[in-house]
């Protein structure tokens, strides 16, 4: 392959030991066989490979790739009809939403990705209706859209084994509802039940499948405490002790959730993971919101990271995730952008902005995230939740030439102060709109504005046509379940909070 160099009057290597930026200025890559090879000024860099192809200039800054460390659909839930309820009740109210294939959704959502400088996305698959083939051909379906679009990926099926729409068993409930709805609602549970043992035969046939691939990895994902028997999480630190993948696990995303290890366990949801050996730096937590100080220092010890959903957590009222205090605890903190974004879109420049200012409390010399800390979330602590740890998140001779090539003037028009430092300008300033390219294992995925390998128009159209089609009779019958069983879903929750105290991390507003 012809050697490639790619420079701008700013590049970010990535952060020193202490979280400060590594900078170098009227500098680049040099890239040889979708490597960073070596950096350094233009002229360094072209004497080392004289037939290099040069690109970029004066007028571009160089950043290494983003990643979305936690993410699940193309089209939003708002899209296809569901609104922004409480957890808890989003998962009924969900039941309607409408068929898309998964080819196109998976698209969709990598084209919003990849225009706000997103390489890598953590692709967390909730779940898949049918049989173990049913199940592997929709994975090949989100898999072979990643493919197609170039992006990196670290792909799962969530293991989940029990739960599948409160907090108690799925008979348990059934048994809660009218006579006449249980039909449907039995039928609802059995599309997505598979045993134990046929989820992990798919895990070790996706392992199989792409386990190796340059851009394709497999994770293990334990979906989350409530929708997960002992067994099953016996079965999840069994896959991770064998195989040596990253776990990523949601974890006390609500207060519901916080409440309903406590009833099962009797104490913390994070404190009984560990008595199965899960928590461990190969551990991520999804979302954390409800951690208490005992988990805080619990997950420090075990040197796991977390991985915080901003927009995710106010959308849905789960509440504002202890940042600081992680930060504080030097807890590693990735950014995701999970379902969708606070603009219902999947932009990580927007999400940093957002994860950057919800953590300011009130108070002159109170802590709050720096620019620096939030840039390297999206980048090297993002990384660092996947299987690519180590390859990705920096351009560091020997990492994988994933880059974002921002256009500097669209970043700082029509003035910005140079007293300001490149990364507060960047994380403040930098929109959608002012990403020029974005390069992933030395290659071209979206250059000068436009996707180099999948056109974008085309597969928007097909998705319009596609959902302008009459409602299919299965999309009805589930509005209907999805109708009638919402006030049943909403009974069960009356009074699950009740005694569990609620004392906040931060301080917010108060009453005088």
């Amino acid at each position: 392959m012809t050697d490639h160099i790619l420079w701008g009057a700013t590049l970010l290597e990535g952060f020193d030991t202490s979280g400060g930026p590594i900078l170098h200025e009227n500098a680049g890559i040099l890239i040889r066989d979708g490597l960073v090879a070596a950096l350094g000024p233009l002229d360094s860099l072209r004497a080392q490979s004289p037939e290099a192809v040069v690109e970029g200039g004066a007028g571009f800054a160089v950043t290494p790739g983003f990643v979305n460390a936690h993410h699940h659909v193309g089209l939003t839930p708002l899209q296809l009809g569901s609104p922004d309820h409480p957890l808890e009740l989003w998962f009924a109210s969900r039941l309607a939403l409408r068929d898309v294939d998964l080819e196109l959704d998976t698209l969709y959502s990598a084209f919003e990705m990849i225009e706000s400088g997103v390489t890598t996305v953590q692709h967390l698959h909730s779940r898949a209706p049918g049989s173990p083939e049913a199940v592997l051909a929709a994975a090949d379906k989100v898999i072979g859209a990643y493919r197609m679009i170039g992006m990196r990926a670290s792909y799962s099926m969530a293991l989940r084994d029990q739960n599948r729409l409160v907090y108690e068993a799925d008979r348990d409930f059934v048994a809660r509802v009218p006579e006449a709805l249980r039909p449907a609602l039995v039928a609802y549970f059995e599309r997505f039940t598979l045993a134990l043992p046929e989820q992990v035969t798919i895990f070790d046939e996706l392992l199989r499948r792409h386990g190796g691939g340059d851009r394709i990895r497999v994770q293990i994902a334990p979906a989350n405490l409530h929708w997960l028997s002992d067994t099953a999480l016996e079965t999840a630190a069994h896959l991770a002790e064998r195989t040596g993948l990253p776990v990523h696990m949601h974890v006390l995303e609500t207060p519901y959730q916080k409440a309903y290890a406590v009833k099962r366990s009797g104490g913390s949801a994070l404190a009984y993971l560990d008595r199965f050996g899960l928590l461990g730096p190969q551990f991520t937590i999804g979302h954390g919101v409800w951690m208490s100080e005992a988990d805080i220092a619990l997950a420090a010890e075990r040197g796991v990271c977390v991985c915080h959903n901003c927009s995710s957590n106010f959308r849905l009222k789960s509440g504002v995730a202890p940042v600081n205090r992680f930060l504080a605890e030097a807890i590693p903190v990735a950014l995701g952008i999970d379902e969708a974004g606070i603009n219902d879109d999947r932009d990580m420049l927007q999400e940093m902005r957002l994860a950057l200012r919800v953590h300011r409390e009130p108070g002159i010399d109170s802590a709050h995230p720096s620019p620096a800390q939030v840039l390297r979330m999206a980048t090297e602590h993002g990384a660092r939740t996947t299987p690519f740890a180590g390859q990705i998140g920096r351009l560091s001779p020997g990492m994988a030439a994933d880059c974002v090539v921002f256009d500097w003037r669209a970043v700082t028009w029509p003035y910005q102060d140079d007293a300001l430092g490149f990364v507060d300008v960047l994380v403040q300033r930098a929109k959608a709109r002012s990403v020029h390219s974005v390069m992933v294992g030395g290659e071209w995925i979206y250059r000068d504005g436009r996707f180099v390998k999948v056109d974008r128009e085309a597969v928007l159209a097909e998705i319009a046509e596609r959902l302008s089609r009459p409602r299919t009779q299965a999309e009805i019958e589930r509005m209907g379940l999805a109708r009638d069983v919402m006030p049943h879903v909403r009974s069960f929750y009356e009074g699950y909070l009740d005694g569990m105290g609620d004392d906040p991390h931060y301080r917010t507003s108060g009453r005088l």
